[in-house]
């Protein structure tokens, strides 16, 4: 399927010497890293709140009560933006993140402050994934400077930079500052503040249109690539996060004690980190004529289950914090091959409404952990995370049989 632009869609860049050059994607880019920053800072402090009282259950259903926001914010944000301009929709995702912020840090006052705040950052994360990515993409793809495939590195990297920045933040200052279930959150609030300055001076990409929210899901959900390919893939981009750093910290806690919050953290930001990290390896290895960045990925992902079984059986520190390495590496390499997939089989029209579908799917994974400590009862973590790695080896065989079928030219 080949695809072409629809120039009645795009709006003019301002016609300045350095806009004309060099559009100016970095203000957009802050308020996706300020977005990113807070609807994962919340993770490193569950260990702190498992501390203060919560259960496990509660604490790990506060980490995936934001996907009850994402989800309809991804499936609807895209289309609002489509209408009303990338620029004002990612303004009013940075306002949400902030007063999410300000509702987390209220959280001593009761746990509905704390939910009604991840609810709020869920939205402002969706935002961000659809149209923060969308929008950065398409200010790199008017850059005549830019490679090609540049904009949607980018748009993951600042995602991810934010979404592992910060929680260490976080976790530091939760570990050894004053006010430990308020100050990461004033901190954020502080970004968020700077972002919201930043984003207004950023082009708008899109002309408005009337007709762009659709009730529809896009029709590239329904290509056979799609389904085939990314849908067995896209849970497990947040799927591996959930278990690298909300699901591992919380079963060696009792041999980490006093440092538990700091290691909690460092899984945290070992995991974002080596996503970083691996992601310019997956752009090398994603070839147009094969999933095999995307198996890659599935792959590392199975590798590392395999490890959180060990870790989990053996209540190692040392073993968990290896698991979340090689599971952040597994996100890194779904997350960039999984878009540039999209990408290919995607209509210009539809670019954000689509990604914030593929997000939405990515987001379910988040839910794993919640999903394992009602589980716990019946069966033991150790046997739960085989089980999670069986699911994801049989993806992965999904993925491995239609690797080169269904392709965009097709």
């Amino acid at each position: 399927m080949t695809t072409t632009t629809n120039s009645t869609d795009r709006a003019p860049l301002p016609e300045t010497p350095e806009t004309t050059a060099r559009p100016a994607w970095f203000p957009a880019a802050a308020a996706v890293f300020a977005c990113g920053w807070g609807g994962n800072q919340f993770t490193p402090l569950l260990v702190m709140y498992h501390a203060a009282g919560y259960s496990a259950f509660t604490v790990d259903a506060l980490l995936g009560a934001y996907v009850v926001g994402l989800v309809p914010g991804l499936l609807l944000s895209g289309g609002l933006s489509n209408r009303y301009g990338r620029r004002p929709v990612m303004f009013a995702g940075t306002v949400l993140s902030l007063v999410a912020s300000l509702l987390l840090a209220l959280g001593p006052l009761g746990v509905a402050w704390i939910a009604g705040g991840r609810f709020l950052s869920g939205i402002a994360v969706a935002v961000a994934m659809a149209v923060g990515s969308a929008w950065i993409k398409e200010l790199a793809d008017a850059d005549p400077y830019s490679a090609a495939d540049t904009g949607t590195r980018r748009a993951a990297l600042c995602l991810t930079l934010g979404l592992g920045i910060g929680p260490g933040v976080a976790g530091v200052l939760a570990q050894w500052g004053p006010w430990p279930m308020v100050l990461p959150y004033l901190v954020h609030i502080g970004l968020a503040l700077v972002s919201l300055a930043a984003v207004t001076r950023s082009p708008e990409t899109l002309t408005v249109r009337t007709d762009s929210v659709r009730a529809a899901l896009p029709a590239t959900t329904r290509h056979p690539r799609f389904r085939r390919v990314i849908l067995p893939a896209a849970p497990w981009i947040f799927g591996s996060c959930g278990v690298a750093y909300a699901i591992l910290p919380q079963l060696v806690e009792h041999q980490t004690g006093s440092w538990a919050l700091a290691y909690s953290t460092l899984l945290t930001v070992c995991a974002i980190g080596a996503g970083v990290g691996i992601q310019p390896i997956a752009k090398r290895v994603d070839r147009a004529t094969s999933a095999r960045a995307v198996l890659t990925g599935m792959t590392v992902l199975c590798v590392g289950l395999v490890l959180s079984v060990f870790a989990a059986a053996r209540e190692s520190p040392w073993i968990a914090l290896g698991a979340a390495v090689v599971l952040g590496a597994a996100y890194g390499i779904v997350v960039v091959s999984g878009l540039l997939e999209l990408q290919r089989l995607a209509r210009p029209d539809e670019i954000a409404e689509l990604t914030g579908v593929y997000y939405a799917l990515a987001y379910i994974g988040f839910l794993l952990p919640s999903i394992l400590a009602a589980l716990n009862g019946v069966a033991g973590y150790p046997v739960l995370l085989a089980c999670v790695a069986l699911v994801a080896i049989a993806g992965t065989l999904v993925v491995t049989r239609h690797s080169r079928r269904h392709l965009p030219q097709d």
